[in-house]
């Protein structure tokens, strides 16, 4: 049996800062991949970790009044924590500073050299240290920078040059033959639209500042973040030569923010098609996180922590609220009202509910559990498939909570406290699979909640072929409610 490759993506999360709710979204979304491609069978290679190098590093270091190795040390731990508190299910963690991956970037620039893509001349522009980002006059805001909106700085330096220019048209040839290559569509509108008004030459090392990897051959250049940062993709699997690289590369998605699109849809695969390697099959840029309708900021005071939210609520209820809420590839809003309301007008009102109503009854039945299938025609599970092969996360969860939903009503049709014997047996047979199934289809996105279903039904945690009627086993007993009715 031929077993499929999957591998899956996160950015590098900046080691300036504590992780915060924007990071919990991209890395909950790339888990519930992760898991659902798991549960099909699949072989999944899922990489995250951390961005330790750069000037917006050192100067954090520097305040901490910590070495820069051993402030990222304690910051790179706490993103460590916060994943395992949302039970983020990666397979990898690789760092910027880890010697595997410093020996990859080395290799890639060597590669670019031997092509001819390098060169050594003097940068003059705009420099947004915050995002690590070069910008021409024309391209900024009001003297700021166009992405973050905060100062830049004027630097005049010498520097090796990436020859980006020379990539302008293999990557519109890379756009147009691959169609799926960025999604959702608008985000490669904007992409392709940008690329066409023409590319300047990338400068790739900077001089003022030491915390980073230097340049071959030239210790006073230190590698720019960004080609440093893009190459996690490739070294986290040992590149060039290991057999996980061989076995996993492309990538089969990286899922990304929309604020770093650009170094991803344009900088990586033109270097990718520099050193000969393949670019990534697809990349998934989704939206940002208002905050009660305002843009999430320290100023303001309105950045949430995720772990604080998990402690709060469970991380569950907030990893089905975020894939809930927020159509994936969207700009959303979070809000801890509409929050409690989804938990209560859902995973307690309808799963919790559900869970309880038939296990209940099922304790105080004592004759044999057997039936014939009555609720399979209510979940569809290709049509499930097909909402998350989309990256529909809110479509795969309105069919399931269908499912859900469907169950209920069937006891209120059926009226099983009427009942007895054989008739009741039948309506806790269908119930009782319902249930079962409904735990697979929902373990992507709530993997407590799974387990904790699963311990009352008496089974083992099953896989997507497991979603049918007909393998009714173990003793059911039940436990504790899922979820706690939140006040409001």
């Amino acid at each position: 049996m031929i077993t499929f490759k999957y591998y899956i993506t996160t950015p590098l999360y900046y080691v300036n800062a504590k992780a915060h709710i924007g990071h919990a979204y991209t890395n909950i979304a790339t888990d519930v991949l992760a898991r659902w491609h798991r549960l099909k069978g699949e072989d999944v290679f899922f990489l995250t970790g951390t961005d330790e190098h750069g000037k917006k590093v050192e100067t954090s270091a520097e305040k901490a009044k910590k070495d820069p190795q051993k402030f990222v040390d304690e910051i790179s731990k706490k993103f460590k924590d916060v994943w395992k508190t949302l039970n983020i299910s990666y397979g990898s963690f690789i760092r910027t500073t880890d010697s595997k991956h410093k020996k990859a970037v080395y290799e890639v620039l060597r590669r670019m050299q031997d092509r001819g893509d390098i060169y050594k001349g003097v940068y003059e522009g705009w420099y947004c240290t915050p995002c690590e980002s070069y910008w021409t006059e024309t391209q900024l805001k009001e003297d700021k920078c166009p992405s973050c909106g905060r100062s830049v700085e004027k630097l005049k330096e010498e520097s090796y040059f990436f020859k980006l220019s020379k990539y302008q048209k293999p990557l519109l040839e890379l756009y147009k033959n691959n169609p799926g290559f960025i999604s959702p569509e608008h985000r490669k509108q904007e992409i392709i639209n940008r690329v066409k008004e023409g590319l300047r030459d990338l400068s790739i090392t900077r001089t003022s500042f030491d915390w980073g990897i230097k340049y071959p051959g030239d210790d006073k250049h230190i590698v720019y973040v960004w080609v440093d940062a893009l190459t996690n993709y490739i070294s986290a699997l040992g590149f060039p030569d290991s057999n996980n690289y061989k076995k996993y590369w492309p990538a089969d998605v990286h899922i990304l923010g929309k604020e770093i699109s650009w170094f991803h849809a344009v900088i990586w695969p033109a270097m990718l098609l520099s050193i000969g390697e393949k670019p990534p099959k697809k990349l998934f840029i989704h939206g940002w996180l208002t905050i009660d309708g305002k843009k999430m900021s320290k100023s303001v005071g309105n950045v949430i922590d995720p772990v604080e939210m998990s402690k709060k609520y469970s991380s569950d209820s907030l990893r089905y609220f975020l894939l809930r809420e927020i159509p994936f590839g969207h700009d959303g809003d979070f809000s801890e009202k509409t929050l409690k309301e989804k938990i209560n007008n859902e995973l307690v009102a309808d799963l919790g509910n559900l869970v309880n109503r038939t296990l209940t009854m099922t304790e105080k039945f004592k004759g044999k559990l057997e039936g014939k299938d009555e609720l399979s025609k209510e979940f569809n599970l290709k049509k499930i498939e097909g909402f998350i092969d989309n990256y529909e996360f809110h479509h795969a969860l309105d069919e399931i909570w269908n499912f859900i939903r469907a169950a209920n009503r069937y006891i209120n049709d059926k009226e099983p406290w009427k009942l007895e014997g054989k008739e009741l047996a039948n309506v806790l047979y269908n119930l009782l699979e319902s249930l079962r199934i409904i735990s697979i289809l929902v373990s992507s996105f709530m993997p407590d909640t799974s387990i904790k279903m699963n311990k009352q039904l008496g089974v083992k945690t099953g896989s997507l072929k497991d979603c049918k009627f007909g393998k009714l086993s173990g003793k059911p007993k039940k436990g504790d409610l899922l979820f706690q009715k939140i006040k409001t």
